[in-house]
């Protein structure tokens, strides 16, 4: 495996469709509709969130070629009504809206349900009234033995989501998850948090932990994940990329050599380590040679579900952690891994 590995080797059929992505102001959504803009010239794109000021300032951002294939829809995912309204005539939808944060949530436990659970079940339950074909939903690698309310919230959400195949009945809609580690350069990860901190002249770097890990995957490549992904689901799925493992103060030394570094302690609800599949999962999880496959353990919706045949059985005791990965960045790999993000 590369880490320069491109996901967007097969990519869907999806030019004409009508498309709607939650949370669509956030660093993925942004990063999404960039892809479908510039490589889908006769796809429509609905923006769905909650910040009017974000919107504005993407709607400000966008090349005036592209505007009247833009919809900006403010609104909720806590709001069912609301959401129904965003998906008629849709085709595909992308769910990114979640409140992320760690912390944040550790502190405000309804907030965190409200959006990440009950907006999970909206999106389903709007999906289905206006006969949404695709639904691909964004998970976290905290969603497998959660530590946190996050994490925790999120592995409901996902349960939502497989579950939401047989609530569809014989209608042609299907849902299936993404999950992945940190996003490099999306807001709340360490690396620009570390980069501003460098700008600001700090004395030294924060780390947590001398020993804590973290996968790395750019927004480029989460994108092409998310498409490819859409080209090979069946519904229930849990895609997941293979994706390289640094340490955190690792990272600290690549981006400042020189600077110190000061251990502060881990935060509420934060891992050591990131783990993406757990040795529970290993039996119903199969291997390709650019991602694994979480395939559903409910009882099968349709007889036609079709199975990934070209994939393989993982070990029974295998487990995907960032600590015990077999592909490790190094300082140039990881300096090349920022500068191609940079530039994409």
């Amino acid at each position: 495996m590369s880490i320069y590995r491109s996901f967007g080797n097969e990519l869907p059929d999806i030019d004409g469709q009508r498309i709607l992505i939650t949370g669509g102001t956030g660093s993925f959504g942004q990063a999404f509709l960039h892809r479908i803009l510039n490589g889908y010239p006769n796809a429509l794109v609905v923006i769905f969130s909650r910040d009017e000021q974000k919107q504005y300032e993407l709607e400000g951002r966008l090349d005036p070629k592209h505007r009247e294939r833009v919809r900006l829809f403010l609104g909720d995912v806590r709001d069912v009504d609301r959401l129904e309204s965003a998906m008629r005539n849709v085709d595909l939808v992308i769910h990114a809206a979640a409140l992320k944060h760690v912390s944040a949530a550790e502190y405000n436990p309804f907030e965190c349900v409200k959006t990440n659970i009950n907006g999970g079940e909206n999106v389903v339950t709007a999906a289905i009234r206006t006969g949404v074909r695709r639904v691909i939903a964004l998970s976290t690698d905290k969603a497998a033995s959660p530590l946190n309310l996050y994490g925790a919230s999120k592995l409901a959400s996902d349960k939502i989501f497989i579950a939401a195949n047989n609530l569809a009945g014989s209608q042609d809609i299907r849902f299936s998850i993404v999950r992945y580690g940190n996003v490099l350069g999306s807001r709340g990860s360490v690396v620009p948090f570390f980069q501003r901190l460098i700008n600001e002249g700090a004395d030294f770097l924060p780390i947590t932990h001398p020993d804590m890990t973290r996968f790395w995957i750019t927004l480029k490549q989460g994108v092409e994940f998310v498409l490819s992904s859409l080209q090979l689901m069946s519904g229930g799925e849990i895609f997941v990329p293979k994706i390289p493992s640094m340490k955190v103060v690792d990272v600290a030394r690549t981006l400042a050599p020189d600077l110190p570094h000061r251990i502060v302690g881990i935060r509420p609800g934060e891992k050591l380590h990131e783990v993406m599949i757990t040795a529970d999962d290993a039996r119903t999880t199969m291997e390709l040679e650019d991602r694994y496959i979480l395939e559903p353990v409910l009882p099968l919706w349709t007889s036609d579900y079709r199975s990934h045949k070209d994939a393989t059985r993982v070990p029974t005791n295998f487990e995907y952690s960032s600590n015990f990965n077999s592909e490790w960045l190094d300082r140039e790999s990881f300096l090349a891994l920022i500068q191609g993000q940079e530039s994409s």
